[in-house]
């Protein structure tokens, strides 16, 4: 949930009885093309009818096969049936900040694991993250001077794309593992075959790991008097952590100075925070079951997460994925790198957002640093001449990944600065808003990427490589990144002077 006091107080409803699943009666429900345009003024550009499963219509990439249809379909007539695990009210506060990054006047932090695991859940695996989130958003505040939102790759994020359907080990030939919500890591039949209850699972976990994340942004914990106290453990006694406590001394005396001027501690504003869930649309059967009619509305949300992104895998204009996105209300993401035409891009974005909402499309940029400094301004350009309004995101991870001698997969955390300066030198160039980075990381003392200040070494990535998928920034390095991005924030802020204090 989109988790703070006032924003819980604040959203339309909260129970699921505020929201018809799409099993409802056709008496009771609002027509179809409702999804797309209720509360807009203007008429949807696309005349085709949409409902929660006009995407079985179009081809569907990346989908599991289950061995079982029938019991498929009992677990997912099970998950109807479940509360909403957000609210409609949360998914359009986010796309409201969302708009104002697109305008310069906020930053979106995006971060969290490649994808989640059933075996690493834990309280303290989930503080560490949000902990390390808020350590960055606070040095991204401070050197901006603007609002950070604080969205999460957490409580969803699952399911992952493969490029092979199948892997092969000594001669023996296996579905991939493609997420613990459809099947298992272990390189063995039982393991690799879907299993619908994991969805089950995988809904039981998302709904758990929410409601430990309400109370840690509501119960005090993500108190800003408390910014000292964020740092971890195996971070404090290095460059990051000795430069993050130096930035902490200084919030505290503006804590002070706030203080004196009435802005006390127990203020809302300083004692919760708001923080946001995103994952890959990907699993379309789990993600339909899990989409509802808001009734104060008439418009259809995933509620799933307050947030979901296409991928560069199944974003093509024709497709199932891209048509279930087109009629549900989040936010959206679209995961974009040095493959995607500048026209598509333009036809998608209006496939997407025919009403060209501020904040309704994210655009994750991830390419690599040299595709980011030529294919990117063509990008900006086409959309900038079709008038589209988005927020532009860099994802410095997924274009940089190689093959260490070990045999691991890793990133040079060297390649990742170079990717998110290049997003930034162009943006200036172009005139454009660098409004977010997109990060798999995470709060553990992991040896998944190589360098940072703290040096990881190829030699390194063995003593604590603990993804079972794409390799994480850890909590220095994180944090190191988030200091460089800052400084860039802050220069940006010294030559737009008018933009020191943005609208809230």
């Amino acid at each position: 949930m989109a988790i703070t006091t006032s924003l819980i107080a604040s959203s339309p409803c909260l129970s699921s009885s505020c929201f018809r699943s799409r099993t409802a009666p056709s008496s009771h429900r609002v027509p179809h093309h409702r999804s797309i345009s209720a509360v807009h003024t203007t008429k949807p550009t696309s005349p085709l009818r949409w409902s929660v499963d006009s995407w079985k219509s179009k081809k569907a990439l990346q989908l599991p096969e289950y061995p079982d249809e029938n019991e498929l379909e009992k677990v997912l007539k099970k998950l109807e049936s479940f509360p909403p695990i957000v609210f409609a009210g949360e998914a359009r506060m986010l796309e409201e900040r969302l708009g104002e990054a697109a305008m310069g006047k906020a930053f979106l932090l995006q971060g969290g694991d490649c994808a989640e695991s059933f075996k690493e859940f834990s309280a303290t695996y989930i503080r560490d993250t949000f902990r390390i989130l808020l350590q960055m958003s606070v040095v991204l505040m401070f050197g901006g001077q603007m609002p950070v939102i604080k969205v999460g790759r957490m409580a969803g994020q699952f399911a992952k794309p493969r490029s092979d359907p199948f892997e092969e080990k000594n001669g023996v030939k296996l579905p991939s593992y493609k997420g613990d919500n459809i099947n298992g890591d272990a390189f063995d039949l039982k393991s690799r075959t879907p299993d619908p209850e994991r969805l089950v699972m995988a809904y039981t976990q998302a709904v758990a790991t929410l409601n430990l994340l309400r109370a840690f942004a509501t119960g005090g914990y993500a108190a800003m008097q408390r910014v000292t106290q964020w740092n971890l453990d195996f971070v404090e006694n290095s460059e990051q952590g000795d430069r993050y406590q130096e930035l902490a001394h200084r919030v505290d005396e503006a804590l002070g100075f706030m203080a004196a001027a009435g802005i006390t501690p127990d203020h809302p504003i300083m004692a919760t925070t708001n923080f946001w869930t995103s994952h890959e649309c990907l699993h379309l059967p789990f993600e339909q079951a899990l989409t509802r009619e808001d009734s104060t509305t008439g418009l259809y949300y995933d509620c799933s997460a307050h947030m979901v992104w296409v991928g560069e895998r199944t974003r093509q204009l024709d497709g199932a994925h891209v048509e279930f996105l087109r009629g549900i209300s989040n936010p959206l993401g679209i995961k974009v790198s040095q493959k995607m035409d500048p026209n598509e891009l333009v036809k998608l974005v209006e496939i997407l957002n025919p009403n060209n909402k501020a904040g309704r499309i994210t655009v994750i940029v991830r390419m690599g640093a040299e595709n980011m400094r030529v294919k990117l301004p063509h990008l900006i350009r086409a959309v900038r001449g079709a008038g589209q309004i988005l927020t532009w995101v860099c994802d410095p991870m997924h274009g940089n990944t190689i093959q260490a001698p070990s045999g691991h997969k890793t990133r040079p955390f060297d390649a990742i600065l170079s990717e998110v300066r290049a997003f930034f030198d162009v943006h200036e160039q172009e005139g454009s808003y660098a409004g977010g980075i997109h990060l798999e990381m995470t709060g553990q003392n992991v040896t998944e990427c190589i360098g940072g200040s703290r040096t990881v070494t190829y030699d390194d990535l063995s003593a604590r490589y603990h993804t079972h998928c794409d390799p994480r920034l850890n909590a220095s390095q994180s944090l190191e990144l988030a200091f460089i991005v800052a400084e860039r924030l802050r220069r940006r802020r010294i030559k737009s002077p008018n933009s020191l204090f943005p609208s809230i």
